[in-house]
């Protein structure tokens, strides 16, 4: 696994436990995360900190697992394809969301992210594309051949999000 892979998985796995100390070891000071509007909350986030809190909140409120299903990358840059499986409030369903972010680096921490999705109460991704042939997570296996879950060795179960 690249350096950078093992630090987006590192990222993501302290945004699926709301792990402040985590993830303030994976942010620069300086990051700022960007996201498409009009989808909730798509000013950016300014911050390490700030952008620490804004993750264990989100990930609190709606059961969110993030996993990383694809990555390019560099030295300097990266991009992932990832679901985030969560629960929308008040349906008791766990849904998938599928986007894309771009990443630039900055003294070995997340600098940069450009988040490109749509969140929507259902399930949100390529009409017709083969996710289990390709490796990607998939309900019910809330991990994928790039993403294992490093936590505990596994997948989470449908719906458990540690």
């Amino acid at each position: 696994m690249s350096d950078r892979l093992a630090l987006l998985t590192r990222y993501y796995e302290a945004c699926t436990t709301g792990d402040l100390e985590e993830l303030m070891a994976t942010l620069h000071p300086d990051v700022v995360h960007y996201f498409v509007a009009p989808n909730v909350g798509s000013k950016p986030v300014a911050g390490g900190e700030h952008l620490a809190h804004y993750w264990r909140k989100v990930a609190q409120m709606i059961r969110a697992r993030w996993v990383i299903d694809h990555y390019l990358g560099t030295d300097d840059e990266a991009v992932i394809e990832w679901s985030m499986f969560w629960n929308p409030a008040g349906t008791g369903a766990r849904v998938a969301t599928r986007g894309s972010e771009w990443f630039r680096f900055a003294d070995d921490r997340i600098f940069e992210i450009r988040s490109y999705y749509q969140q929507t109460d259902r399930d949100s991704q390529l009409d017709a594309f083969d996710y289990v042939a390709r490796g990607y997570s998939t309900h019910g296996g809330e991990t994928s051949r790039v993403h294992e879950d490093v936590l505990s060795g596994s997948t989470y179960p449908l719906g458990d999000t540690a």
